[in-house]
């Protein structure tokens, strides 16, 4: 196999250190490999419309230029996102020849094919016209095939993956004291972009409860808050309901947010969709119960004991599930069937179908 070029719209850097950093995780893993990879992305994570249209037009000029140049040596190009990363990959076949695979990672079916037709048409044809299509879910599985009509030969339902050397247990005791953090409260822990649709809200509601009978209980928010509207929608929400023992921290490097998922009694992510939930997994690679809502990826990854379920957009049903994995009585958590899954998602696994996958795009 020759040189792959991947392009994604999301990628880390100096300034920016965790944006997209599953897609730089997973590059370096096929690295590791001996695969020679080139990356060509955006690693600005800035809004507004000016600033987007910029990056983009820049990126695209970019892009296609790596195409011209590297056209006879690529075996195969990657590209994460379906739209509007996969047209990149879409014009090195239609132009050069150059086979390609995709990574539907959630947002690019659920919110960006749905902005207009124009673009869930474009979404179609990218989808259609790849070697091979990566889900990182299950229910993504179901709306590549029915929704855009892909062969469901070509689908592969596969997460970035758990780097199990970095995501690994720590015992909880000491894990607070490397963090200086008291042993004897209860800890909740939230970590991911500070955005509506991640269920905050719900959250700091359900939390509000808890606090009634648990007043020994803190809940740490970790994740970017380049939303700065709903950042500051939420934290008036958290003042108007006088909820004490909130604190917001901003996204930390993956070995120190390991050891605060060992420090924490469990990972929330109450989110209204997800496409997989990759801090899920991590979470439970960090020996950490997760309570999740029953939406998307997280239905199948919490199953069977795995994580509890509750339901989405429901304070109520949060609350529930906090209690059951609070209770240090409770067996609502199946050791077993978390070691499964982590054993599914890990960085060895994944290499695996991943090389698998690029040989026989390759080959078509």
């Amino acid at each position: 196999m020759k040189k792959i070029g991947v392009f994604s719209n999301m990628y880390p850097s100096s300034q920016h250190p965790t944006f997209g950093l599953f897609v730089k995780n997973q590059v370096g893993l096929l690295q590791s490999s001996g695969l020679e990879i080139d990356v060509v992305a955006i690693q600005d994570p800035g809004k507004g419309k000016v600033r987007a249209l910029k990056k983009y037009v820049t990126w695209f000029a970019r892009s296609f230029a790596y195409l011209i140049k590297n056209r006879k040596k690529l075996s195969l190009t990657h590209a994460h996102y379906a739209f509007p990363t996969g047209m990149l990959s879409l014009m090195g076949k239609k132009l050069f020849g150059i086979p390609y695979v995709v990574t539907v990672h959630g947002g690019d079916i659920d919110k960006m094919a749905a902005k207009s037709q124009r673009i869930a048409d474009m979404t179609k044809r990218i989808l259609q016209q790849a070697e091979a299509v990566i889900v990182v879910g299950d229910k993504l599985r179901e709306d590549v095939t029915s929704r855009f009509g892909v062969s469901n030969a070509k689908v592969h339902v596969m997460s970035m993956g758990v780097d199990t050397s970095v995501f690994n247990y720590v015992p909880k005791e000491e894990a607070r004291d490397r963090l200086q953090l008291p042993q004897e409260e209860k800890i909740l822990l939230f970590v991911g972009n500070i955005i509506r649709a991640k269920g905050l809200l719900e959250l700091v509601e359900a939390f509000d409860s808890l606090k009634m009978s648990l007043p020994d209980s803190s809940l740490y928010v970790v994740g970017s808050q380049k939303d700065s509207h709903f950042v500051e929608e939420l934290r008036s929400f958290i003042r108007d309901k006088d909820v004490e023992d909130i604190h917001f921290k901003e996204p930390l490097g993956q070995a120190e947010l390991s050891l605060w998922m060992s420090a924490a009694d469990a990972l929330v992510l109450p989110s209204h969709h997800e496409g997989f939930g990759l801090v899920a997994l991590e979470a439970m690679s960090a020996g950490t119960k997760v309570i999740g809502t029953d939406v998307g990826g997280l239905s199948y990854l919490l199953k069977d004991g795995a994580g509890v379920l509750v339901e989405p957009e429901n304070p109520d049903s949060l609350v529930q599930g906090l209690w059951s994995v609070l209770d240090e009585e409770s067996s609502c958590i199946d050791d077993e069937r978390v070691r499964e899954q982590i054993a599914t998602h890990s960085f060895e696994s994944i290499l695996e179908k991943m090389l698998s996958i690029y040989r026989s795009a390759e080959k078509k």
